[in-house]
């Protein structure tokens, strides 16, 4: 709930800032359990406890990579588990949180498209990630400042886009002063390119930045590799990311998974320059993760190596470094994998 929400489900004749100290409490101390708000009257406490529930997801399994990655397998109030990973690197955390349990695009390279799709998720399940794996990791200590920056990645299991309402209204309670305090420069949101909630995510007031899964530097690979583009074709999705309305602070980022002998050749990389020439972008370049049932191969490093190279004279390319292999933590593997 957002705060407006909350001052609806006070009990009568409460003052509202009430709702405040719910909020921060919910938030900014990341309670486990509604009677744990010591500020509140203790008779306030009952009734609110009574007629609501926190509703946080519960550990089902965590896994430990050697590399210091955890994926998080998380059961939800309906029975369903969705993942969440989390990646220390020096002095900040990344958390990568899921928006769909499994998901509807059906990349052709991503085990969690083997999945299919089961519902969307809540916004408070969303903000419900992140409020496990920060109070589970220690991130943000509030009334002693920020112990680790840490940022957040909507890129595990599902579409943010085909859930937009649940996702925006989840990146306005973290980015809220009042909830978790995060800020936009910190939330990034990758999406498959479903162009008419891209435009509608570019006029939301609060929004996190975007990326765009690309993959594929013509339209016929694209098809094969991601069906979606049979509906929203490439030549539509790149004047759409041209249109899109980035703050000053903000590059547009294009991911692009390598397979090997497929969408890496130096032609690929040549026309992937071109198609993002004149957008002010940054391309990060992922070598496949696998993982059971996907067909295609890792690239040898200096086939990365060469693509990389080609695009960096066009636009800055970077070379994402993999997380979490051992556990099925990288990304394209998050299938619910119990190994």
């Amino acid at each position: 709930m957002e705060l407006s929400e909350l001052r609806q489900v006070l009990p009568a004749g409460e003052p509202a800032y009430r709702a405040e100290q719910v909020y921060r409490a919910l938030y900014q101390q990341k309670i486990q359990d509604l009677v744990q708000i010591s500020n509140l009257p203790g008779r306030v406490r009952l009734e609110l406890a009574a007629q609501a529930e926190l509703g946080l997801p519960v550990l089902d399994r965590r896994f430990e990579s050697t590399d210091g990655t955890r994926r998080y397998l998380l059961s939800l109030a309906d029975g369903k588990t969705v993942e969440t990973v989390l990646m220390p690197e020096g002095d900040r955390d990344t958390v990568c949180v899921s928006s769909q349990v499994g998901c509807p695009v059906d990349c052709k390279f991503c085990m969690t498209a083997l999945m299919g799709l089961e519902r969307s998720l809540t916004a408070g399940e969303i903000v419900g990630q992140v409020l496990f794996v920060a109070h589970d990791n220690g991130l943000l200590e509030y009334g002693a400042g920020e112990t680790r920056r840490f940022n957040i990645v909507m890129m595990g299991m599902g579409e943010p886009l085909l859930n937009l309402p649940n996702v925006l209204k989840a990146v306005r309670i973290l980015c809220d002063p009042h909830g978790v305090g995060m800020t936009e420069r910190r939330i990034t949101l990758s999406t498959s390119g479903i162009i008419p909630k891209i435009e509608e995510l570019g006029k939301a007031e609060v929004r996190p930045k975007l990326a765009i899964s690309l993959n594929a530097s013509t339209e016929e690979m694209r098809q094969q590799l991601m069906p979606i583009t049979k509906k929203w074709h490439l030549k539509d999705l790149m004047e759409a990311c041209r249109a899109y309305p980035l703050r000053p602070w903000e590059k547009l980022m294009f991911e692009y998974v390598l397979l090997g002998g497929v969408n890496d050749t130096d032609d690929d990389a040549r026309r992937v320059a071109k198609l993002v020439a004149n957008i002010n972008c940054k391309v990060n370049l992922i070598a496949l993760n696998p993982g059971p049932g996907i067909p295609y191969e890792t690239p040898a490093p200096e086939r990365v190596a060469s693509f990389q190279e080609i695009v960096r004279r066009t636009v800055p390319c970077f070379i994402r470094r993999p997380r979490g292999l051992d556990i099925f933590a990288a990304c394209g593997q998050l299938k619910r994998n119990n190994a």
